[in-house]
């Protein structure tokens, strides 16, 4: 079962990572100011990752893929890394679905 891992990053800010079950991270979060914050973002990525038009699939000036989830507003909640080849960032947005819905949180703030 994947896991939400929260941080802080060196400006103080709150950060996710959504990693699958076998350590690898599929999304990462932009930062927030305040814990509260960061937890909506984490139950944002649970339910709008089961929407497949909540993905929006890019490609990089390199070549690379990835993609943004969205919530309903719009908004980036996460995005993933690079992926060499468009199979890749689709296996990426399948792992996003089967593990963001029941994915536990580890928090090391």
């Amino acid at each position: 079962m994947g896991k939400f891992e929260v941080n802080t990053d060196k400006s103080g800010e709150f950060r996710f990572n959504l990693k699958a079950a076998n350590g690898q991270v599929i999304l990462s979060s932009e930062g927030y100011t305040t814990k509260s914050a960061c937890e909506n973002g984490m139950e944002s990525v649970k339910k709008n990752s089961q929407d497949d038009a909540r993905f929006e699939r890019k490609e990089a000036k390199n070549g690379k893929h990835y993609f943004n989830l969205k919530a309903s507003n719009g908004q980036v909640i996460g995005s993933s890394q690079m992926y060499a080849d468009t199979s890749g960032m689709e296996n990426g947005i399948e792992s996003v679905k089967k593990n963001a819905p029941d994915a536990g949180v580890e928090d090391n703030t």
